[in-house]
């Protein structure tokens, strides 16, 4: 079968499955945002999303209207900080123009013609969104500009909780639980599963950039250094690599089965957004730790198709665990 076939295929399935979530019917202006300029900040927003963000906006196609528009617009403001530490120019440059950042946010900055602005603030007027999470990822990439690196997991998990964590939080703002207090840890933990996931997926890539993110403990424990070659490829011996990777995994997926105890928490729709993407983060996981000198050499990723298939999953996922009492315990 062909690709465009396959991807054809997978698109009508997903359609089928998100239409079984989906409110019928027109959202009213008040549930689509009203205010002049603000339906146009939301579109922005989410055309931000749907470029640059696949897998995450796999997860929202779940979610009613409101609900989708106003994660695109957090989104978008956790991409800008991204960008900004991941963009060119000196480190001094790129940490002033995130510090402008949290100025945006605590009203000491103008937003009037920030159409990602625009959006979140309303977002955040009908929505208990903790903004104050931005923070932490504003912390989290300036960390990323300074090169920091990491002496143990503890310290690797602060900084899974900055940059990763703090989505988990301002999601489940969005979401709502029935008891926040107990669901933020849950879902501060998957939060740093997806981490941790990341930084395995984009080991080489990071380490041609010069970033390394694995804690220098457990590099020694498996005698790795992660220097790289003249042609980019690790000098490491490969089954101490793998090895490597098979360990990191393995805490990832501990993180996993913390955070999933969250989905009784949410609204079914809620769940099934935050269990599609987790299981595409899942997928990938097993991916990289089938094969791990094939991840080291390339970054992987799953197909359009595949990624339909974890969103019909996740559908079937969320009516089961529904019906389960809620684990509340906060860390692996």
């Amino acid at each position: 079968m062909g690709e465009n076939t396959q991807a054809a295929d997978a698109a009508m399935m997903f359609a089928r499955a998100a239409n079984l979530w989906r409110r019928h019917g027109p959202v009213s202006s008040r549930e689509a945002g009203g205010a002049p300029g603000v339906d146009e900040a939301y579109r922005h927003c989410e055309q931000i999303m749907r470029s640059q963000a696949r897998n995450f906006s796999y997860g929202l196609r779940l979610l009613p209207a409101p609900k989708r528009r106003a994660l695109s617009a957090v989104y978008a403001l956790a991409r800008r900080i991204d960008d900004i530490a991941d963009g060119d120019g000196p480190a001094g440059q790129r940490l002033a123009r995130l510090d402008t950042v949290c100025g945006l946010l605590d009203g000491s900055a103008p937003t009037t013609h920030d159409l990602v602005l625009v959006a979140l603030l309303e977002a955040a007027d009908r929505y208990p969104i903790p903004l104050a999470a931005f923070a932490d990822l504003v912390d989290g990439c300036a960390a990323d500009v300074r090169g920091r690196t990491y002496v143990t997991f503890a310290d690797l998990e602060g900084y899974c909780r900055c940059v990763a964590g703090s989505i988990g939080r301002l999601s489940l703002g969005v979401f709502g639980a029935d008891d926040v207090e107990a669901a933020t840890p849950l879902a501060d933990a998957l939060g740093v599963a997806l981490q941790i996931t990341n930084i395995l997926r984009d080991l080489r890539e990071d380490r041609l950039s010069g970033r390394i993110y694995l804690p220098a403990q457990d590099l020694e424990r498996f005698g790795c250094t992660l220097d790289i070659d003249s042609s980019g490829r690790f000098r490491d011996p490969p089954e101490r690599l793998a090895g490597l990777v098979r360990f990191e995994a393995d805490r990832a997926r501990d993180w996993f089965t913390t955070g999933m105890r969250l989905l009784p928490m949410l609204d079914a729709r809620s769940a099934a957004c935050t269990a599609t993407m987790a299981g595409i983060y899942r997928c990938l996981l097993d991916r990289i730790t089938a094969d791990p000198r094939r991840a080291l050499n390339a970054r992987l990723s799953l197909t359009t198709r595949e990624k339909s298939l974890v969103a019909v999953h996740a559908l079937t996922q969320v009516r089961r665990v529904r019906d389960r009492p809620a684990d509340r315990t906060g860390s692996p």
